[in-house]
């Protein structure tokens, strides 16, 4: 999946449009800052949806498609993963829960978006963004401090 973006830092967002905790970033504007500003370094951001049909956040292409316009969400690429496969192959637990892999092809961060886990919009303003960290360090070459937080959200609706 990522062979494409050969040579580039990517971000793997892992999503549903269902979890409060998703939309809170949303609704608050929180990801789309976060997508656009990455799109501005140069960085791919690809939303991933894990959620089986029949399952809570489960989307076909169009529904995707209208969502992210209503959210004025900007990733680069929506992945649909309903089989799970992707997400299970990197372990994706919640959504959202956040994977970055940097230009050389390795796994730099893996976790949480910010470090106050709740579905409240007010704690965005007190939280450290551990996303935006993560692209500041990568893009300055220097490494991800916090390399490893714990993701927070709604568990992952794979199937079975």
């Amino acid at each position: 999946m990522l062979s494409a973006y050969k040579g580039k830092t990517v971000v793997l967002e892992w999503t549903n449009h269902e979890c409060p905790y998703v939309k809170k970033h949303y609704e608050s504007g929180n990801i789309s800052t976060l997508q656009k500003d990455a799109a501005g370094k140069g960085v791919v951001w690809l939303q991933v949806v894990s959620s089986a049909p029949g399952k809570q956040g489960f989307v076909d292409g169009a529904t995707a498609q209208k969502l992210n316009g209503s959210r004025k969400a900007a990733p680069a690429a929506t992945v649909l993963d309903a089989d799970g496969k992707i997400g299970k192959l990197y372990g994706a637990q919640t959504t959202p829960h956040i994977f970055i892999v940097n230009a050389a092809g390795q796994l730099v961060y893996k976790g949480g978006i910010d470090s106050i886990p709740t579905a409240n919009k007010d704690d965005l303003a007190k939280a450290e963004s551990y996303v935006s960290a993560a692209l500041t360090a990568i893009s300055a070459g220097k490494p991800v401090e916090k390399a490893n937080t714990k993701p927070y959200g709604c568990a992952v609706k794979y199937a079975g």
